[in-house]
């Protein structure tokens, strides 16, 4: 695969910014949204937790 010409960088480039731009009042209403709602670390550690502990006994099986 070859690297984009200069132009198709920079409409790749324009195109993010617009992306960025149409996304944010979405972006900004989530992130106020997250420092208000209560912290639930469980939510993430049990299955982290699952997910290492599945990667552990594929090793131990191999």
């Amino acid at each position: 695969m070859e690297a984009f010409s200069s132009w198709e960088s920079l409409l790749l480039g324009v195109m993010v910014l617009l992306i960025i731009f149409w996304m944010r009042p979405g972006i900004k209403a989530s992130l106020e949204h997250s420092r208000k709602a209560p912290a639930d670390w469980m939510a993430v550690l049990v299955p982290l937790g699952l997910v290492v502990l599945f990667v552990i006994f594929l090793m131990v099986v191999v």
